[in-house]
């Protein structure tokens, strides 16, 4: 694979994503894993929109993205992969993807989850996977955009 990036962001393809990370990351795939989006055609259709020009969009279940990454599917390509959560990260972590960081930049708040910071609230699962992630020796940070602090997420965690 040319390079693959990480990052769970809520939104999926959005103004940061598609403006600024893609292209600091010099990537011309974005795959974008997430269950539900895969069969909803509203999704899809926003996600299409929503992608920079010139950049490939694939949009995968997490079966499939399992299977494509680690069958070398997008090997030439510089690949930018989103999920919507924790939890789709850590089962494309543990299905063999090879990803040795991730970076989490906008998880809302729900029922259950308490803010970490601004941008970031966390289940108390969440916090369980990404606690697990980090001892497995995976590099996560939770920043919103490039120019913010690429601190730990472990910084966050109380």
């Amino acid at each position: 694979m040319g390079t693959l990036n990480a990052r769970v962001d809520e939104r999926l393809i959005h103004g940061q994503v598609a403006t600024i990370w893609t292209h600091l990351l010099d990537a011309d795939r974005i795959i974008v894993v997430n269950n539900e989006a895969v069969h909803d055609k509203l999704q899809i259709g926003a996600l299409k929109l929503a992608k920079p020009t010139g950049v490939k969009l694939s949009i995968l279940s997490v079966e499939k993205g399992i299977l494509n990454i680690n069958n070398g599917k997008y090997a030439d390509d510089n690949c930018f992969l989103i999920t919507r959560n924790i939890q789709d990260m850590k089962t494309l972590i543990d299905g063999g993807i090879p990803l040795t960081a991730f970076n989490v930049g906008n998880i809302a708040p729900r029922e259950g989850s308490h803010a970490i910071k601004k941008s970031v609230a966390l289940t108390e699962d969440d916090v369980q996977a990404l606690r697990t992630l980090l001892a497995d020796g995976i590099k996560i940070t939770a920043q919103m955009v490039p120019t913010e602090s690429d601190a730990s997420i472990e910084t966050y965690l109380k």
